[in-house]
């Protein structure tokens, strides 16, 4: 069984406000235990398992963060994101703000098995990704 696209657009939906909120827990209950996440530039790496995911996204460099999911396609069990950041760093303040994109793999059960992130500039590599499977 597949769950429908609204569904998952919905759990997008609740995950970036958890997130925002700095809600990690609930922002991450419904990936797989074993997610892989995949940052693809600069250079490569790789998050394994909820846990993991869930540490990455508290802050520390930065004394705030917010992600807003500015456009979003769904396609069977994919989605394709394109995200706007903003963060303040600790102590200095200072603030950033970058454009990226996210394709998104979901299960059967709807949870998170797989995310992929790009630079803004990336864009076509992401779409390829996300048409691709």
């Amino acid at each position: 069984m597949t769950v429908p696209d609204e569904e998952l657009l919905e759990r997008l939906r609740r995950g970036y406000e958890a997130f925002n909120r700095g809600d990690y827990a609930a922002a991450t209950e419904w990936v797989h235990p074993d997610v892989v996440m995949v940052s693809l530039s600069p250079g490569r790496t790789e998050l394994r398992g909820a846990e993991a995911l869930r540490t990455w996204m508290e802050p520390d460099a930065f004394e705030s963060q917010t992600t807003e999911a500015r456009d979003v396609e769904v396609q069977d069990n994919r989605a394709l994101i394109r995200q706007h950041t903003r963060a303040r760093g600790s102590g200095s303040g200072i603030e950033m703000e970058i454009g990226s994109w996210s394709v998104w793999t979901f299960d059967e059960e709807g949870r998170v098995t797989r995310i992929e992130n790009y630079m803004d500039h990336e864009e076509g590599d992401a779409r390829r990704s996300f048409e691709g499977g």
